[in-house]
């Protein structure tokens, strides 16, 4: 007992403390080599003849010392020396050796062999050597001291051998917050080989590994696996103690270099992404490159995404759009400093200078006089009207401005767009639009409505087409993002039904494919977008609590961390979202794009409902309002619980029917 607060003692002594032992012990071994050389080489035990030679016999430690100092030998962690660090230190000590014979020469003190300057350098590395080695093993490594409650550094975990984690590894190494003490990777050729005197492991001694050496942390470099394999990579973590963080794709790190800031905490779209289909190219610049694009709610979160990517493919002009004064200044900033740094690239690289112009509007699509002013004044080729209220319970609760906004704003875009004679546009709309509960999904079917009929009419030259999806990552007022904020403040996580189950795309694929979708429509499609498979919402709220290290709190696990309440469904909300009314779906030129022929009203009979459901929505007459709906609606029924669930053989809940999988 005694022995181990010996050396807690000396690891708690202040930096200075430790230093004035260092040079101390190598004061100290430096006299002995040196003594120990001439006593080897003279065949007696040396002593100096005179008070000359033993000031220049001291002069030899304190030019050693002078030298360690100099070369930063003792701001090295003595506990954690390492063959990196040896190499510096006998790079040192020759540097040290060397100095004294060039003083002795200067000097010309006689009768000092040359063979004295040789062994000293010998014997002044090895016993400086093996003390620092001998303190390492001293504080580190004997097993009756507890090393965890010394060293205040986080244990971690390196799940990745390859290039990036032995970055990391390195950048790890002079970290004050982290110490790595385990590697894994899948490939099994590396098992069992030592990496800066870590052993690496096969995954499946994870769970020990972390028991065994008390980890909290377990860091993911495995940048170049696909996203698939990160996502059972994580999955797999999941149930473990640990917080779990990772590294981006190497191309996404500036410098190229992998450092410990680099790495994030696990996010949502790491378990529910997919690996990437790469775009076609001549798809996404159709109707953009050269053109004047107007996108409408351009601040919102696939507005912003869309004016990011549109902004890429070099339009003559982008309009952006919104009633929102600041989220219009948010998304003006990204995008000058996105033209700002591709005009600085492309002068680098000798090409052509992006030439594009921004314009931003404040407005409402509401406003038919100015919405037409803007398409006139800017010459519009391509519209994306983004601009929607998308909340279903706060549409719900503001139906009559909720409708307004959807459906009669899009009328008022269309309507615009056919008298300034504009090429195409393209309607963001939801999988909440299909056999609609909500005054949300009824009102975005509306709009789809109002563009197919006008497509059918046939009178003008604008191509009017629709893309369809369900939920995107981390979008504004996101389950995600309110569980993440939740689970911040200490919980509970509240889920609005055991059972909910939703389909997931990440901000950015959905914002390619939605752009890919418009420029492949002939007019009156309806693209239906890939959205993977289903979550269910209670899974990914446990999957979010387990990834940041705590515990779930339930009957099993009363003393977790973060309980999960069930709040009973939101009015208008399903239990089940779908993604096709009809069943004539064919497939297009990319894999994760559908295209679909959807029932309608036929112009003049819509025109009558629209006329109608006007008048009761200017008179707040919300039974008319419903009438309207359900006649005009497929399936709409205002009926919060949506789609009936049962269960299969296996005991798991499913939709009774499903028209798309």
């Amino acid at each position: 007992m005694a022995d181990k607060t010996y050396r807690e003692g000396l690891i708690a002594l202040p930096r200075w403390a430790k230093r004035g032992l260092l040079i101390g012990n190598d004061f100290l071994l430096l006299s002995i080599a040196l003594w120990a050389a001439y006593s080897l080489r003279l065949g007696v035990l040396y002593v100096p003849p005179d008070e000359v030679t033993l000031a220049l016999f001291a002069l030899a430690p304190a030019v050693g010392v002078a030298t360690f100092y100099v070369r930063g030998l003792y701001r090295l962690v003595t506990r954690y020396f390492s063959h990196e660090a040896a190499g510096r230190l006998y790079i040192t000590v020759f540097l040290a050796v060397l100095i004294w014979a060039l003083l002795l020469f200067l000097i010309g003190l006689p009768g000092v062999p040359r063979s004295v300057v040789i062994i000293y350098g010998f014997f002044a590395a090895a016993l400086i050597r093996i003390s620092r080695q001998f303190a390492g093993w001293l504080l580190q490594s004997v097993p009756n001291i507890t090393f965890a409650s010394i060293d205040p550094r986080t244990k971690v975990l390196i799940y990745g051998a390859g290039d990036t984690g032995l970055q990391l590894l390195r950048s790890l190494r002079d970290s004050k917050d982290y110490r790595p003490v385990a590697l894994v990777d899948d490939n099994a050729s590396l098992w069992g080989q030592n990496i800066h005197k870590i052993k690496v492991n096969r995954p499946g001694k994870i769970e020990k590994l972390i028991e065994r050496n008390g980890i909290k942390e377990v860091f993911l470099a495995i940048s170049s696996a696909s996203r698939q394999r990160r996502s059972a990579v994580i999955r797999s973590l999941e149930a473990l103690p640990v917080v779990v963080k990772t590294l981006p794709a190497l191309e996404d790190i500036a410098s190229g270099r992998v450092e410990v800031t680099d790495l994030r905490p696990i996010d949502v779209e790491d378990l529910l992404g997919r690996d990437p289909v790469p775009p076609d190219a001549s798809l996404l610049g159709a109707h953009i490159t050269a053109k004047n694009v107007l996108i409408t709610g351009a601040g919102g979160s696939i507005g912003s995404e869309l004016t990011r990517q549109i902004v890429k493919r070099t339009p003559n002009k982008l309009i952006l759009f919104d009633i929102s004064e600041a989220a219009l200044y948010e998304i003006e900033d990204q995008v000058v400093r996105l033209l700002k740094k591709a005009r600085a690239d492309a002068e680098e690289d000798g090409t052509s200078v992006p030439n594009t112009e921004i314009e931003v509007v404040l407005g409402s699509v509401l406003d038919q006089e100015h919405v037409n002013r803007v398409l006139d004044a800017h010459g519009v080729d391509t519209i994306y009207h983004a601009a929607a209220y998308k909340h279903v319970p706060i549409v719900e609760q503001n139906p009559f401005t909720g409708l307004r906004n959807n459906t009669f704003g899009t009328l008022l875009v269309s309507q615009a767009a056919i008298a300034a004679g504009v090429e195409r546009m393209v309607l963001i709309s939801t999988d909440k639009a299909v056999r609609p509960t909500s005054i949300m999904g009824a009102s975005k079917r509306l709009a789809e409505m109002v563009l197919q009929a006008l497509s059918a009419r046939n009178r003008s030259k604008t191509v009017f087409t629709m893309v369809r999806f369900g939920n995107v990552l981390d979008s504004s007022g996101s389950v995600v993002r309110r569980f993440r904020k939740q689970i911040h403040d200490g919980g509970p996580v509240t889920v609005t039904h055991p059972e909910i189950i939703r389909y997931f795309m990440s901000i950015p694929e959905a914002a390619e494919l939605v752009l890919q979708a418009g420029a492949m429509a002939g007019g009156g499609e309806v693209f239906v977008l890939d959205m993977g498979s289903p979550v269910r919402i209670a899974d990914l709220a446990r999957t979010m609590i387990h990834l940041t290290g705590l515990e779930v709190q339930d009957e099993d696990n009363p003393e977790g961390d973060i309980a999960i309440e069930y709040v009973g469904l939101r009015q208008g909300e399903k239990l089940y979202e779908e993604l096709l009314i009809g069943e004539n779906t064919t497939g297009t030129k990319h894999p994760r794009i559908m295209k679909n022929s959807e029932p309608f009203l036929k112009w003049p009979a819509l025109k009558t409902e629209l006329t109608e459901l006007e008048r009761a929505i200017n008179a707040y007459d919300a039974d008319k309002v419903h009438d309207v709906l359900k006649r005009t609606v497929e399936g709409y029924k205002g009926d919060p619980q949506g789609i009936e669930f049962e269960q299969d053989e296996g005991g798991d809940w499913a939709p009774a029917s499903r028209l798309i999988h």
